[in-house]
């Protein structure tokens, strides 16, 4: 099982932990062990899917709705400006189990942007990777 698995299990058991800050039928939502700031909050589904795109489609928006309403609540709870909200699929994801990290953000507060170096498209290679994307969009969704 899953370190993450575990987390949902004790959140539904008689020795729940408290850094469980939200716990329904579709998601169980944690504090992060290694915060980047106090009230840096991890949403997992119920059910274990290891990316993104291993959730269905139904299953996706009621998932986010959660994401969406810690978005909103922790910025509030812990005095922050706004939030950034990440999700890492395969690389970076240090537990194989679905995670949105939902981190409470300050003007000042020493993050930058994302946390690797940004490059730039060279001439025309922006409309070559864009035409890619749509094409595999379509690929998977055709209209």
């Amino acid at each position: 099982m899953c370190a993450f698995c575990e987390i949902i299990d004790s959140a539904d058991g008689a020795h729940a932990t408290g850094t469980v800050v939200l716990a329904d039928e579709v998601a169980v939502a944690f504090l992060d062990r290694s915060p980047l700031f106090p009230g840096h909050t991890l949403v997992v589904p119920r059910r274990h899917a290891i990316t993104l795109t291993d959730l269905a489609v139904d299953e996706v928006g009621p998932f986010f709705e959660r994401v969406h309403r810690l978005a909103a609540a922790i910025p509030a709870a812990v005095g922050a400006q706004g939030s950034f909200v990440a999700n890492n699929n395969i690389v970076s994801q240090s537990v194989a189990h679905l995670h949105v990290h939902v981190v409470p953000r300050t003007k000042g507060d020493g993050l930058r942007g994302f946390f690797w170096p940004r490059q730039k498209y060279s001439v025309g290679e922006d409309d070559l990777i864009a035409q890619r994307i749509r094409d595999a969009v379509e690929a998977l969704h055709p209209r």
